[in-house]
């Protein structure tokens, strides 16, 4: 990561759906959208087909089942498409405190509490809502192989206290899932991402990088910078980036297993998203109400 050597520009442009920060010099530009409705944003997913970014809104405690949770539609240069593309609270929707979002194959999964709600594109409608048995609080979730995606059990309650459901599940388009692996010591996996011979996952709790194997076994990699550790995605050059409570930063970790700095300032920075199109990380900022985005 360079160091900015001139002072950060400041620009403040007012809109009628809210407002832009942008942050810029002749190395860095950072745009911050705010004050456009979003309520507890979670996660980012870009629907490269539509070229939009679905936030999705849990609106609320992560664990309530109040129907009022939502996914906002919006566009890459800021501007709100519709606050309320897929809305808990209309007739045939159920969300309530969605997280994670994946795209395959023109099907968005979600995670919300103990299920996974499975949507049609572009029309948005609610194909199913698959319940995982015995787990309590669904989370990260990423692509797997063919029709099926994997998530992430963080394993709390309502008071954020472990359950010892801390999991793996993989789950598939038809309804299907599975137990990969299941570990009351995990400390709250989170994000994740399938690594093509294995899953890489961030722990919240823990503050852990873990690698879990084809077989299910766990090898606990260099400890990151800071804790509360929440999306991970991996870029084409092989870093993986992930975000980080404890240090309200993005760190990476580099192919030598190495972690570096790649943006700081960023309050409570949760599931993260990549805009392929564009090379720019998607950050929903979880306390703020706000999503920054930020070339790579």
């Amino acid at each position: 990561m360079k160091t900015l050597k001139q002072p950060i520009k400041i620009i403040l442009l007012f809109m009628f759906t809210g407002s832009f920060i942008v942050s810029a010099n002749e190395t860095n530009i950072r745009k911050r959208i705010e004050n456009v409705g979003f309520l507890t944003p979670e996660s980012v997913e870009y629907n490269a087909h539509e070229d939009v970014y679905l936030v999705t809104n849990i609106n609320g405690h992560p664990l309530e089942k109040d129907s009022n949770g939502f996914i906002s539609k919006l566009s890459p240069d800021g501007k709100v498409i519709d606050l309320k593309w897929l809305d808990g609270a209309k007739p045939g929707t159920t969300l309530h405190a969605p997280k994670g979002a994946s795209i395959i194959n023109n099907l968005l999964y979600v995670t919300d509490i103990n299920q996974v709600h499975i949507f049609s594109l572009p029309d948005g409608q609610q194909k199913k809502s698959i319940t995982i048995v015995g787990s309590t609080f669904l989370n990260g979730i990423t692509p797997g192989q063919g029709d099926s995606v994997y998530v992430t059990d963080s394993g709390l309650n309502a008071a954020f206290k472990p359950t010892g459901t801390d999991a793996i599940y993989k789950v598939w388009s038809n309804g299907r899932y599975e137990l990969v692996v299941q570990d009351a010591k995990m400390g709250a996996p989170n994000g994740l991402w399938d690594n093509g011979n294995g899953l890489q996952v961030v722990t919240f709790k823990s503050g852990q990088m873990v690698h879990i194997t084809p077989s299910g076994k766990q090898k606990i990699l260099p400890t990151p910078p800071s804790g509360g550790l929440d999306g991970l995605v991996k870029l084409n050059d092989g870093r993986f980036l992930f975000s980080s409570w404890g240090g309200s930063a993005i760190y990476a970790l580099n192919e030598d297993n190495t972690y570096s700095l790649f943006a700081d300032a960023l309050d409570a920075p949760a599931d993260l998203g990549v805009d392929s199109k564009r090379n720019r990380l998607l950050i929903p900022l979880f306390k703020q109400n706000a999503v920054v985005f930020l070339p790579f």
